[in-house]
């Protein structure tokens, strides 16, 4: 099984996911148990934030993680940038904890970066962690300006992650983003691994090169683009699981060894970009 090292902690590099869960009442028990199912088959990272579903989706996970030792789960939300103020924070983060039921986070990020200073964001982010009511804290949507920035600000080495969007058709961060975190050690965590869908363009699911090197692993498209995603240094992928089918589905690129060649044969698909590209915001 693939790892990721966040904060000194060993971690599948399958996480689950909850962008766009916890909206839905006729599908709340499905979901709750699709993140059951993920934690049963030994995955320990979920996902989530204030953002998501203006705070359903905390409540969701809350409820799914209930009978689980909390221990034995790594959970991560994300603080809006109109709250990430030494004002708002600390309130912010308190309801959050409220809807998760639990009384810390493992990972706290900065969702995307606001009007607030940075230097404040990250003096609250290091007060809660201090406290311990964060074990650690990190970024989200920060391209390699931010992070650049981000490490001469008082204490802004002290991030341990920085989650962006990432996939084989969306790579504009390995311009200059993804070189830059490993240099300095910071893990990436890739939202939107099996790209945006096809109601916003996405090829990749039917894409000849894809469906070639499933064909080749018997697999799935989905399974090959998340072993891709997967198979880069320090990054963990997340995707949105909201049904145990699909969830466990994922499971299996888990044990994928894509080789060079398959390798080549998506890069021709979907070359290295040679430029920086905007982010997108999740």
């Amino acid at each position: 099984m693939k790892n990721v090292t966040i904060n000194n902690q060993v971690l599948p590099a399958l996480g689950i996911g909850t962008w766009e869960m916890g909206d839905d009442p006729e599908v709340r028990e499905e979901e709750i148990t699709a993140i059951r199912s993920g934690l049963d088959a030994g995955l320990t990272v979920i996902d989530t934030a204030e953002m998501y579903g203006n705070g359903h989706s905390e409540e969701l996970v809350g409820e799914a993680i209930k009978p689980y030792q909390r221990s034995q789960i790594f959970l991560i939300s994300k603080v809006l940038p109109q709250n990430a103020s030494a004002h708002k924070m600390r309130q912010s983060l308190a309801a959050s904890l409220k809807r998760l039921q639990t009384d810390y986070l493992d990972l706290y990020l900065y969702h995307w970066r606001g009007m607030v200073p940075l230097l404040e964001t990250v003096s609250e982010l290091q007060s809660l962690q201090d406290e311990g009511l964060i074990r650690a804290w990190g970024v989200s949507n920060f391209d390699i300006d931010d992070m650049e920035e981000l490490w001469q600000v008082p204490n802004g080495q002290n991030c341990v992650v920085n989650e962006d969007l990432y996939n084989l058709e969306t790579r504009g961060i390995e311009f200059s983003l993804l070189p830059w975190q490993r240099e300095h050690h910071v893990p990436l965590i890739a939202y939107s691994p099996l790209g945006r869908g096809p109601k916003m363009g996405s090829t990749m699911m039917k894409n000849q090169a894809v469906l070639q090197v499933a064909e080749e692993h018997e697999a799935s498209p989905y399974q090959i683009l998340l072993a891709w995603v997967m198979q880069q240094p320090d990054v963990m992928a997340i995707p949105k699981s909201s049904s145990s089918k699909h969830l466990l589905s994922n499971l299996k690129a888990l044990d994928i060894e894509l080789t060079p060649e398959d390798l080549q044969v998506l890069e021709q698909a979907y070359p290295k970009p040679d430029h920086k590209e905007p982010l997108a915001i999740y």
